[in-house]
């Protein structure tokens, strides 16, 4: 109250904690896939060992990120490299898929980045990366703490990937690198942080109302769910 502070607003820091929920019953929405857009990034999680792996390291619901490019089109950076799947061979292959959208994405934008991730089609993944990042993703928590400031924050996540991920390479994709390049191509970058740096989590923090490790210099707005798993007593199998 007004009154407990001498009438002055009160100075009392607020803890700001990470959204951990992709249910769309929190807020959320079904939707199908003539609701997506060429651009749209799908953030996925899957029932096989690895998923579940790449979640537990990072806390997240999600374990992989896509470019949705149009005509019931996905494309995706996997362990085989760079494919292209259709929408059905996505929501197969998953037990969540999740949309989201830059919100000052234009067609001309779409184009380039739709251009660019079939002209990648075939290259061969960053397998160096994505094994790194399992440990940076552990050591990466100590800066993610509620107290720390957000500036502070960032260089924490930074020197320990400075040391983690000094063998990785931006010249071959895992997949939430590839969504970088991707807008970066399209001149809509995601972020300015080093891209080796971002995984799917990171990417689903950046969505309105969370917040993020990593500085987004746009949050991305959520456009719907277009599959979820539910338990046994219904709550989301992630």
């Amino acid at each position: 109250m007004d009154g407990a502070n001498g009438g002055q607003p009160s100075t009392q820091r607020t803890l700001a904690f990470q959204d951990k929920s992709i249910s769309p019953r929190n807020g959320g929405e079904l939707i199908n896939n003539e609701a997506l857009r060429s651009g749209d990034i799908l953030l996925t999680a899957a029932p096989q060992l690895l998923s579940l792996a790449i979640r537990t390291f990072t806390l997240a619901p999600v374990s992989h990120a896509a470019i949705y490019v149009g005509e019931d089109t996905v494309v995706e950076a996997v362990g085989a490299g760079v494919r292209r799947q259709t929408m059905a061979q996505v929501l197969g292959e998953s037990s969540v898929v999740v949309a989201f959208r830059h919100p000052r994405l234009e067609p001309s934008h779409a184009q380039t980045i739709r251009a660019f991730a079939l002209s990648q089609v075939g290259r061969p993944y960053n397998h160096v990366g994505a094994v790194l990042h399992a440990p940076f993703s552990l050591q990466r928590r100590v800066c993610e703490l509620p107290l720390i400031p957000e500036l502070v924050r960032e260089a924490c996540v930074r020197g320990i990937g400075a040391i983690q991920l000094g063998a990785a390479s931006n010249e071959r994709f895992f997949c939430s690198l590839f969504i970088l390049e991707a807008y970066r191509r399209a001149g809509l970058p995601i972020t300015r942080a080093d891209p080796r740096l971002v995984n799917p989590a990171d990417l689903l923090h950046m969505r309105e109302g969370d917040v993020p490790s990593i500085r987004s210099e746009q949050t991305l707005e959520y456009v719907g769910h277009l599959k979820y798993a539910v338990g046994p007593k219904g709550e989301l199998d992630v």
